[in-house]
């Protein structure tokens, strides 16, 4: 079986479940969410997450290294091997996180409130989870992605539908990109920063105070334009930081 096809099925089911970890996480943990409500985590309409994916993907290729090369074997090897995790996906964290700033001028994560943050993208405390999810991995994920991959190359007609899965995943991303050259398009007109996350809550708080439908999915579909949206919620502070108005 090929590389890319295992690669693309890594991508596949990393995306899926990371999707499900945010919702349970923005349910039941978040502190940007106090009222624990039900939240479609991330930018694309569907249930998946694309950092998670290349995630697993990295993942993977460090655990068959591990195992490669015999760090399986003793404690410090392993505690080596969660080490390597952590920061891979802290810098998978952080390069996306950079990329959205300078790119696009939005700020899907905010962690400036956490010690030891570096522009409020990364923290140590994320780090140490991330390092803890990666011993997770190993030691009960690894082995049944190893056997869903065994179940692949005798199954290779399932390929059919993670083809079927990265056409969707194309036009999610197509639609989800006509909505961030809009947000990138105001926050280079007013010199700001759009925190996606207060958008969202904000339109969320607006369609339950006019006794409208939210959308779980389509979470920033709107009856009104959606420029008049961000110039609702905008509010000019001097740190040029893109602030929500809260309602009361």
């Amino acid at each position: 079986m090929s590389a890319f096809l295992i690669l693309a099925y890594l991508f596949f089911i990393g995306s899926l479940l990371g999707w499900v970890l945010e919702v349970l996480f923005r349910k039941f943990f978040s502190s940007s969410n106090p009222e624990h409500r039900w939240i479609n985590p991330g930018f694309c309409v569907g249930p998946y997450i694309p950092l998670y994916g290349c995630g697993l993907c990295i993942l993977y290729l460090l655990a068959s290294a591990g195992d490669r090369f015999g760090l399986d074997s003793t404690a410090s090897g392993r505690a080596l091997l969660f080490l390597g995790m952590a920061v891979s996906m802290t810098l998978i964290e952080y390069i996306a996180g950079i990329m959205l700033l300078r790119l696009f001028k939005l700020r899907l994560w905010d962690y400036s409130m956490l010690w030891g943050n570096i522009q409020g993208l990364i923290c140590p405390l994320f780090s140490f989870f991330w390092a803890v999810l990666g011993a997770i991995y190993y030691f009960l994920v690894h082995p049944a992605i190893l056997e869903a991959l065994l179940w692949l190359a005798n199954n290779l007609a399932f390929s059919f539908v993670i083809g079927f899965f990265f056409g969707v995943f194309t036009i999610d991303v197509a639609y989800s990109g006509s909505l961030v050259s809009r947000m990138k398009a105001y926050a280079d007109e007013h010199q700001v920063i759009v925190r996606v996350e207060e958008l969202r809550l904000h339109i969320r708080r607006k369609r339950e105070l006019a006794s409208m439908r939210i959308h779980f999915f389509f979470q920033f579909q709107t009856e009104r334009k959606f420029t008049d949206y961000l110039k609702d919620a905008h509010e000019a502070i001097e740190t040029g930081a893109f602030r929500l108005k809260r309602d009361k």
